[in-house]
């Protein structure tokens, strides 16, 4: 039987994340962790002594600037390789492949490691039934707790573990941006309303996204950013709403299965690139929408 996997979930994991794990496992026993706070190499440290007290070679990450540096801590103490940003994983005999793109969405690309291996993901969203995790055992964790007090001594800063009730992860906007099925986007073309996208986006269980231009005017937070500093989005559905479609955004969602652009502008960049390109008043245009989907859905 192969080693197990690690999951370690963040305040930010999500069930999408719990598939690709099940998948890195390939039939594997999968287990997770709850863990976060302190510094990334104290992190870094815990993650290490939890999965070498279970075993396991390959650990699973949602990717984030902070989950970078801590697996890059994670892989040199495992001798192990990185996956980074991947939207898939699957078992290849001992070698795990991933599957990712680059360059805008333009290039599918895949890599794969051999041996111990650290991934961080950006999963693309699921269907089906989240897989079963068997979560570390508060005796597990207190003794891999004291594995890294006795690498490094009492005073060392440690991460520490809370036991989760789900891993479903609410932002401000209600749904997690990065592993959402459904975004819905606005620009600078909804003239600092954000009600029509927040409608549509409550509307469809999605979440809600943002261009760089509307954050800096403080329209918005920074965690709804899509794009190139921002969030990378692999939906399957991304609705882009008053936005022109910048390079820095379209790189941040062009991996989405089905692009749907609502704009004024019928040469906006994001209608050529677009699924289904609407010609007309955003606000108008995803106000009706929001009440048409609820009419049929029953809300």
């Amino acid at each position: 039987m192969s080693s197990p996997v690690l999951l370690v979930a963040s305040r930010g994991g999500s069930d999408d994340l719990v598939h690709l794990a099940a998948d890195a496992a390939g039939g594997a026993e999968l287990r997770g962790v709850a863990a976060f706070g302190g510094t990334p190499r104290a992190l870094a440290r815990l993650l290490v002594a939890c999965a070498r007290r279970v075993g396991a070679t390959r650990i699973v990450l949602e990717s984030s600037r902070r989950a970078a540096e801590v697996a890059a801590y994670v892989a040199h103490d495992l001798d192990a390789g990185i996956l980074a940003d991947v939207l898939r994983v699957r078992r290849d005999g001992d070698v795990l492949v991933g599957e990712k793109r680059e360059l805008g969405g333009t290039w599918d690309v895949t890599c794969s490691v051999a041996g111990p291996v650290v991934v961080l993901a950006r999963p693309a969203a699921w269907d089906g039934p989240v897989p079963d995790v068997g979560w570390l055992t508060v005796e597990e964790f207190e003794a891999a707790e004291a594995d890294v007090r006795a690498a490094a001594g009492e005073g060392a800063a440690i991460g520490r573990d809370v036991e989760p009730v789900s891993i479903d992860a609410h932002d401000v906007e209600g749904v997690a941006l990065a592993s959402a099925a459904v975004v819905v986007a606005g620009g600078r073309g909804l003239e600092g309303d954000l009600t029509p996208v927040r409608a549509l986006a409550d509307a469809l269980g999605g979440a809600v996204g943002a261009t760089r231009d509307i954050v800096e005017e403080e329209w918005i937070g920074p965690e709804a950013m899509v794009g190139q500093t921002g969030t990378m989005i692999a939906p399957r559905l991304y609705v882009g709403a008053g936005l022109s479609g910048a390079p820095h955004h379209m790189l941040g969602m062009r991996a989405a299965e089905t692009i749907v652009a609502v704009n004024l502008d019928p040469e906006a960049p994001i209608m050529e690139v677009a699924d289904l390109a609407v010609v007309g008043d955003a606000a108008a245009i995803l106000t009706e929408a929001a009440e048409l989907v609820r009419e049929r859905r029953g809300r």
